[in-house]
């Protein structure tokens, strides 16, 4: 076998807001592996300022990779145990490689009989362009919706207010993403009126790394709190195990790119269902490659949640899509 990677810049339509700040582009990787006649492609999809292996060598991991395409696999593993995303990249590939045109884990799915249920997602900014976007995504048909929430509490409060007085939780679910943007005095107060709003649940309410005051707020709150950064760095499956157990999370979050791909995935959920911890899968701004990948491997893990995965709809130089979104139900083109 013999391998190649290339770098590629995706363009936002529009600057997306998070807690962390405003996105204009998207950096990501594509890792093909070719055997005879075959190919595989993968998305070794980099979230700078988010991912574990947003480090200097990164380029010089990947090529590594491609150089020793041919080692056994374990070996490949343990070498790229501190680069999730290109261990990622790396399954996608193989997976491919053997399967051929889009398809990385065949299903009902893949063959065009059933589809995946997502939420859908609302991006910071005024109250005019939270509200701008709530109006679509209801009008699409989603009857479940995550805001993007921890810049201006007090307005993004208000919009949820005026959502939950037209739309009671019986029609209409509503998650929050904090992204870490609350300190742990804030997120107890906000905690509290998320209850009173009837809010699903919260992803990581205060930054990651505060293990002692997430315990805290996940044992008292009465709004479910999700874990999703807080699970970025945690390699080892005993390290994993000692988290879940000393938070006691309501959910976690499962982004393959920052936890180790598939393989990492399948760690969480196997630890989550034996803790009885809820869990779904998200996108991470991946391209219509690695989410495409990620929707055929959510597919296969059958959860009865919505899932929080993109549409690719947010880049202006993205490729064709195998993809097809219609309401709230994402399904795959077997044409």
């Amino acid at each position: 076998m013999t391998a190649i990677f290339d770098k590629y810049i995706l363009n936002f339509k529009n600057p997306s807001g998070t807690s962390r700040g405003v996105l204009n582009t998207k950096e990501t990787f594509f890792l093909e592996i070719f055997d005879g006649e075959k190919k595989g492609i993968g998305e070794c999809a980099l979230f700078r300022g988010l991912s574990f292996d947003d480090v200097p060598n990164y380029e010089e991991k990947l090529r590594w990779l491609c150089e020793n395409i041919n080692e056994d696999k374990e070996v490949l593993k343990q070498e790229l145990l501190n680069f999730p995303s290109i261990w990622f990249g790396f399954e996608q590939a193989i997976l491919n490689l053997h399967l051929a045109q889009n398809i990385y884990v065949p299903s009902e799915f893949t063959d065009g009989k059933k589809s995946i249920k997502i939420n859908g997602l609302i991006w910071m900014g005024n109250a005019e362009f939270m509200q701008t976007q709530i109006e679509e995504k209801l009008s699409q048909g989603f009857d479940c919706i995550k805001l993007k929430i921890g810049v201006n509490w007090n307005s993004e409060k208000e919009i949820i207010k005026q959502l939950r007085s037209k739309f009671p939780a019986n029609q209409l679910e509503i998650r929050v993403d904090a992204n870490g943007g609350f300190s742990f005095e804030e997120a107890k107060t906000v905690l509290k009126e998320l209850a009173e709003l009837k809010i699903h649940s919260i992803e990581q309410p205060i930054k990651a790394g505060n293990v002692l005051k997430m315990s805290k707020l996940c044992a008292t709150t009465e709004t479910p709190i999700a874990l999703d950064e807080e699970l970025i760095g945690v390699i080892k499956f005993e390290d994993k195990k000692a988290l879940l157990e000393q938070i006691k999370p309501q959910y976690i979050i499962l982004k393959p790119a920052l936890i180790g791909g598939f393989s990492g995935t399948d760690e969480w959920i196997s630890l989550a269902e034996t803790s009885n911890i809820g869990w779904w899968i998200t996108s991470a701004l991946e391209s219509n490659i690695g989410l495409n990948a990620i929707a055929q491997y959510t597919f296969t893990k059958n959860s009865k949640m919505p899932q929080g995965l993109g549409t690719g709809a947010l880049f202006t130089n993205n490729f064709p899509s195998v993809l097809d979104l219609k309401g709230d139900q994402l399904s795959f083109k077997t044409s």
